[in-house]
This record gives structure tokens, sequence and C-alpha cells, in this order.
């Protein structure tokens, strides 16, 4: 099972821009999805992720090299799967419901909360219109994939089933992902592995850990309250 231990951001909230989280988080240590599950679906792109956390609020950071992508889908809770994807899953107190949060490569979400697949209750467009995000696109410069990144700031407010007021000290259970059911070369990519017979990211039972932590004051970064050179 893998593990994760997620670095406090001092100073940074959701009203930090998304630019500048996006800056700090190019800093963080990268974390790679490289998991294929299932062998039909053996097309790997590259992918990493970098994740943080502040004082209300999650911090992530996906970077994705692919042969194609597709953006179809623009509006919140539509089929952002069928696109060039990348999805967090959350559970927190080790519970058996758990959150998924979906986007696509131009930053459209699809986000619910639930204890299986099918049994999902989708959030508001409200709620999912306070994730700030960060999208970029750009063909490698040998011009062989699509290279692109996005960087979203999710408030705890998202996670409306919990009433969050700190992730400090916190260990809960996740998994990240990369797919794309209709492009090209479908694939479905996990970071904590999954044993299962056909494609299905909504197993969290396979899901790794994350530890939210703070190092000791004397060594606090004070990462937003600072003047960040870009």
């Amino acid at each position: 099972m893998k593990h994760l231990n997620v670095e406090f951001f001092k100073g940074c909230n959701s009203k930090t821009a998304i630019s500048e989280v996006s800056f700090l988080l190019d800093s963080e240590d990268k974390n790679k999805l490289n998991q294929v599950p299932w062998a039909k679906y053996n097309y790997l792109p590259r992918v990493h992720f970098a994740m943080a956390y502040g004082t209300d609020c999650i911090f992530l950071k996906y970077y994705v090299n692919e042969k194609f992508i597709r953006a179809a889908h623009g509006a919140a809770n539509t089929a952002v799967y069928q696109d060039a994807c990348v999805e967090f899953f959350i559970s927190f107190d080790d519970e058996k419901p758990y959150y998924n949060l979906e986007f696509n490569c131009i930053g459209t979400m699809l986000i619910g909360y639930g204890e299986t697949k099918t049994e999902r209750v989708l959030l508001s467009d409200q709620l999912i219109s306070q994730i700030k995000y960060q999208a970029v696109i750009n063909n490698d410069q040998r011009g062989n994939d699509v290279h692109w990144e996005l960087t979203v700031a999710i408030p705890f407010t998202t996670f409306c089933f919990h009433k969050l007021n700190s992730l400090e000290g916190e260990k809960c259970r996740a998994n990240f992902y990369k797919c794309g059911d209709n492009l090209p070369k479908p694939h479905f990519i996990s970071w904590s592995n999954i044993k299962w017979s056909e494609p299905n990211f909504h197993l969290p039972e396979f899901f790794g850990t994350l530890q939210f932590f703070i190092d000791q004051p004397v060594e606090f970064k004070d990462h937003c309250n600072k003047s960040v050179l870009h």
C-alpha cells in the first residue's frame, strides 16, 4: 500500500493566487502514477503529481505527458473521465464513504460522495465553483506528446459531508488516477495499485494513505507570506 506525507504550506489558504500555488508545488517532491492494473489497457502516459495543504484547503498539481488529449466536456458533473482526465479520491476518519474529484485537462470537474461507484451524491455547482484551478496545455519540443498541467486548490468546504477545520496530523485514505475512456488510447492508471477484474477506480479497499503533517515551528517555511520570484 502506498503512503504519502503531505507538507503544510504555511501562510497559504483558499485566497492564495492559484498561480502562486502552482509555482510552489513545482518545488515539491513529484509522485508517479505508474500502476497499470488492467493488461488490456497497457498504454502508460507519463504522469506525476505534487501535493500540499494549507490552513483551509488542499493543493494538488498534476503533470501529464500523453499522445492524445480530449476536452469535450465543459459543464460541471459531466463525463470528464471520457476526456484526458486526472482524479483524486479521498476518505476521512477511515469511513467507507469517499469523495471522488475528477478533472479534465481544461479544469472541468465532476465531484461526488458515497460508498460505492453507483451510490454517489453529486456536489452542487456552487460548491464546485469554489475550487480554484489553473490548466496549461503545450506540445513538447519534439512534438511527440502533449504536455499538460493542472493545479487545483480544494477548499475544506468542498468536503461538505464533514466539518474540517484543519488537517494537521490527520491520516486519510486516498488514491490518484489518470484515465481517458474515449481517447484513441484508452487507459486507466493509478498511484496505489488495484487488483480487480475490470477497470474500476471506485474501490477504496485499494486506497493508499496520506499523512498531513507540520514540521517543528523552527523549521516552518513561510511559503505564502513572502515574495516569490517567478
